[in-house]
């Protein structure tokens, strides 16, 4: 992967940050904005969200921020502080460090995929993707639930003008 497909990879994870925490039907109620972005990009969309400070955090502690602002198309699965908040003590104190942002890029890139994949992209069963990182995520559908391992996405398709964001409690960790 060269850095410049790391560094959008990255700021397609600040993107999801934006996402606002809505119900799991994409057109099913909800305040999220189901608009083609409206040349907001994913980094303005979660700038403009409290519920992902840490997420922006995170990105700018890897200097991310330029990625997010660039040319995608980029699926992010955004955390949400909530989510960060239920990692183990200490862990997210730990990533934002500057002696450990190869594995703080490494989260956040596993949360990213390199092309924009709507709800409605996503058929039943079982579906593996790629992610920027190179990792494997399995996205899994029955009916209108989506799960990611055991993260569940709890908004879809907020649109943005350089990718989508998809909503999700749990922070995903790659294997080591």
């Amino acid at each position: 992967m060269t850095f410049k497909s790391f560094l959008a990879a990255l700021a397609a994870i600040f993107v999801i940050s934006v996402a606002q925490t809505a119900s799991a039907s994409s057109c099913g109620g909800g305040d999220h904005d189901h608009s083609h972005g409206g040349g907001y990009t994913v980094l303005d969309k979660a700038a403009a969200d409290g519920n992902f400070s840490t997420l922006i955090a995170a990105v700018e502690a890897a200097g991310l921020e330029e990625v997010l602002s660039g040319h995608g198309p980029f699926t992010i699965f955004a955390p949400t502080n909530a989510a960060f908040a239920a990692l183990p003590e200490g862990t997210v104190e730990s990533l934002l460090k500057p002696e450990n942002i190869d594995q703080l890029k490494a989260v956040l890139t596993y949360h990213v995929l390199p092309t924009s994949v709507t709800s409605s992209n996503i058929r039943n069963g079982d579906n593996y993707v790629k992610t920027v990182s190179g990792g494997t995520l399995n996205v899994e559908k029955e009916y209108d639930e989506v799960m990611i391992g055991s993260a569940r996405v709890v908004a879809v398709d907020i649109k943005a003008s350089n990718g989508v964001i998809h909503v999700i409690d749990e922070v995903l960790l790659p294997k080591s």
